[in-house]
């Protein structure tokens, strides 16, 4: 099955090289340059070339933004780009290293039958305790706007907001040709949204996250907590109409 990891990159000249190269033995990869100021977009070109020189085994595409636009659009024309190719599984993932590029086969042999499957942070590593609280209240809050009844609490999902997934090509197009709402890091939780209200199956599979450097700060949050008022407020409807 064609692959295709997708990884939003800005001013990750520290990281890039070995996250795209070790994910380059597992399956293709786009890399989305999402306004970078620093050497990010040469090692890409370089990594490039080590591609056509057939050092690794998959290719890179690089998609460039000469602004930063921040994690929805580098992500959603990463998934542009993996429809247009012909891709069927789709895999998020970050440039920092606080993912593992050999978790990417797991992902990979996953539950075929799920469109969304999580990578929920059951190991982590130097992850501050309020970044803790805050991903646990953001699961309860997203599992409670993924059902349509109001008197349930939502399917379980234990790690709503992990940025570490594999999507369907399905529930590739639907992202890909929906028109965002999310600004920021919310966008995992309006992607999985608008799977799970369209009728896709999502579940989760056991990842280590190490934390590292993060543009998460006090603006971000007080958007995913508007965002999160927003998908309650438009709990059971379907996203074309949200």
């Amino acid at each position: 099955m064609k692959s295709l990891v997708i990884i939003p990159a800005y001013n990750e000249e520290q990281t890039i090289y070995e996250v795209v190269t070790r994910t380059l033995k597992h399956s293709d990869v786009s890399v989305t340059n999402d306004g970078s100021r620093d050497r990010t977009a040469e090692i890409l070109r370089t990594i490039q070339q080590e591609c056509a020189n057939k050092k690794h085994p998959f290719n890179l595409n690089v998609v460039t933004h000469e602004k930063s636009t921040h994690i929805p659009q580098g992500l959603q024309d990463g998934f542009k780009y993996g429809v247009s190719q012909g891709y069927e599984t789709f895999i998020t993932m970050d440039a920092g290293m606080s993912h593992d590029p050999d978790a990417v086969p797991t992902f990979l042999s996953a539950d075929p039958g799920l469109d969304v499957v999580i990578g929920m942070r059951a190991k982590v590593e130097n992850v501050p305790f309020y970044r803790k609280i805050i991903s646990w209240l953001a699961a309860r809050v997203v599992n409670y706007a993924l059902t349509p009844s109001y008197f349930s609490l939502g399917p379980g999902l234990t790690d709503c907001t992990s940025g570490f997934r594999r999507y369907s090509r399905r529930a590739a197009v639907l992202i890909s040709g929906s028109t965002l709402k999310s600004k920021a890091f919310d966008f995992h939780m309006e992607a999985l949204a608008l799977c799970v209200r369209e009728g896709m199956k999502a579940g989760e599979i056991p990842i280590t996250y190490v934390f590292s450097n993060s543009s998460f700060n006090s603006r971000v949050l007080k958007q995913a907590m508007k965002f999160g008022f927003y998908l309650i407020s438009t709990k059971g409807q379907r996203p074309r109409a949200i």
